[in-house]
């Protein structure tokens, strides 16, 4: 029985050892190379922290082999790793550090003099140097054999509300359940070749790691320009024969947008094409049907308190450009809970509720920080017999009459417009059905108390305003539509709708 990752490696070393197992743009990896490289800088942390386990070990290097090395370093060393983004201001990593404390940051020589820049006089070593030293596999091993599969593996953080990151703790048996399911759901073998676009501090990359990991397929790290460059993206998924793809909607939509796949044939390659992290307008996904018609098309949905995902939808029948794409059903050791306000479970089509949470996927809660794991890790309100914990997601769905659940919105984005509760979601859905409006965002403006829609595409106001007269309430109407070139992005590659606040409001 594995009861840890770093399991799936020895396995994967031994069956594969000159096998690529990670490509960047400036080489390969082999798991013999990783695995050996690993297991040499796991010593030296070992050495370094005086033999500490289960500590938080950060990584502070770009998405690259070398940072899957300090990964894999931090785990064989009986620790936990924390990906930390090289290019996040310095305020942000502050406050991440002094949630963190961590034991140790791994970096590149590279990365070393931004480090040390911040001035937070945190122990540091370069990946290279610990890389080269001679280890006792007699430590290593005892440090694989100490491990239980509810310790912590990874901590992400995500943005908090009140400004401060909150770092989900991950356990190993999370990412196990979850990729075991992968792995089955989707039939991934040492024969394919994952392209990566998700930043490895964003949660969608664990599917790309940990598939890699455990099946011994190729992880390819996919230049992070080329997402602006969708014909050459395009050319570099069919020169490397990438067979399967797991990206947030708005890297899809731009290569459909821009017409990408009338210049580049991927569809005798890429067979699995799996997103999440954002809703994925159905008229754009039925662009990417239309030219690589016999791929496996996912939507998954999860928020990283549950390990990635926690439902999951197959696209097995012709979904209509104004039809939403569901997001399914549950994932393997899931259940999923709609609670209306009153804690009521919600089994009826069409009534919205929270999407709720239980299994084995679900994070410890928030590293350091036991308030914020509080209002969100909570009892299930169903069982009062025994302790159960449930994460509430925020998240606001439904059912259909297939008993798919439908995604409606967040929580937060519901608004109280003209004394009518109104969410945002719903209105976006309604205009992303228009051509000629390749995507769109709304917020709402509480000053002048207006829903402002910025939409990216070629189309005027008015025929946005009279065509989604036909599918939604006057009250529901944006009353002020603003056009611009591209909607910004966050770092994770999905729509920034504080940045959009902050710019057009």
């Amino acid at each position: 029985m594995t009861n840890n990752v770093i399991c799936w490696l020895e396995k994967a070393k031994e069956k594969y050892p000159g096998k690529t197992a990670v490509h960047d743009e400036n080489g390969d990896l082999s798991f013999g190379e990783l695995a050996d490289k690993a297991k040499r800088a796991a010593y030296s942390i070992c050495n370094i922290t005086g033999n500490a386990k289960r500590k938080p070990v950060a990584v502070f290097i770009p998405k690259s082999r070398e940072a899957v090395t300090a990964f894999m370093s931090a785990v064989y060393s009986g620790n936990f790793y924390v990906p930390i983004d090289t290019e996040m201001p310095a305020q942000r990593f502050e406050k991440i550090i002094n949630t963190l404390k961590p034991e140790l940051i791994i970096t590149t020589e590279e990365y070393k003099e931004k480090l040390e820049g911040y001035g937070f006089g945190l122990r540091n070593v370069v990946l290279s140097d610990i890389t080269k030293a001679n280890y006792d596999e007699n430590v290593i091993d005892r440090n694989i054999s100490d491990m239980i599969n509810t310790d912590i593996l990874y901590v992400i953080f995500t943005s908090g509300s009140t400004g401060t990151p909150k770092g989900v703790a991950v356990t190993h048996r999370g990412v196990i359940n979850y990729i075991e399911w992968v792995e089955d759901c989707f039939g991934m073998t040492a024969d394919d070749s994952l392209g990566n676009q998700a930043p490895f501090y964003f949660d969608n990359s664990v599917l790309d790691i940990y598939t890699m990991l455990k099946t011994g397929a190729t992880l390819y790290i996919v230049p992070h320009i080329l997402y602006s460059q969708p014909v050459r993206l395009l050319e570099y998924i069919k020169t490397n024969a990438i067979s399967t793809i797991f990206w947030v909607p708005s890297a899809m939509i731009m290569v459909s947008r821009l017409r990408a796949f009338k210049n580049v044939d991927v569809s005798g390659c890429l067979k699995k094409v799996l997103f999440a992290g954002e809703v994925m307008p159905t008229k754009q996904l039925n662009e990417w049907i239309k030219y690589i018609p016999n791929a496996v098309y996912a939507n998954l949905y999860g928020p990283t308190e549950i390990t990635v995902d926690c439902t999951y939808y197959i696209v097995d029948r012709k979904l209509s450009d104004d039809e939403p794409v569901p997001i399914g059903n549950k994932v393997y050791n899931t259940e999923i809970l709609v609670l209306d306000d009153n804690d009521n479970l919600v089994t009826e089509p069409d009534v919205i509720g929270e999407l709720c949470v239980r299994g084995a996927g679900l994070a410890l809660g928030y590293y350091n920080n036991p308030e914020k794991t509080k209002e969100v890790f909570v009892q299930n309100p169903l069982n009062s017999t025994i302790p159960e914990i449930i994460y509430r997601t925020g998240d606001l769905v439904k059912y259909n009459d297939r008993g798919e659940i439908i995604y409606v919105t967040r929580k937060d984005y519901q608004i109280k417009h003209l004394g009518h509760r109104i969410e945002l979601g719903e209105i976006e859905a309604a205009a992303s059905v228009i051509d000629g409006i390749n995507q769109c965002c709304c917020v709402y403006d509480d000053k002048r108390s207006r829903i402002v829609m910025v939409i990216e595409g070629t189309i005027d106001r008015q025929s946005v305003i009279d065509i989604m007269r036909e599918s939604v309430p006057n009250y529901m109407l944006p009353g002020e539509i603003i056009f611009v070139d591209s909607i910004p992005l966050n770092a994770n590659g999905k729509m920034d709708r504080v940045k959009v606040k902050e710019n057009y409001l």
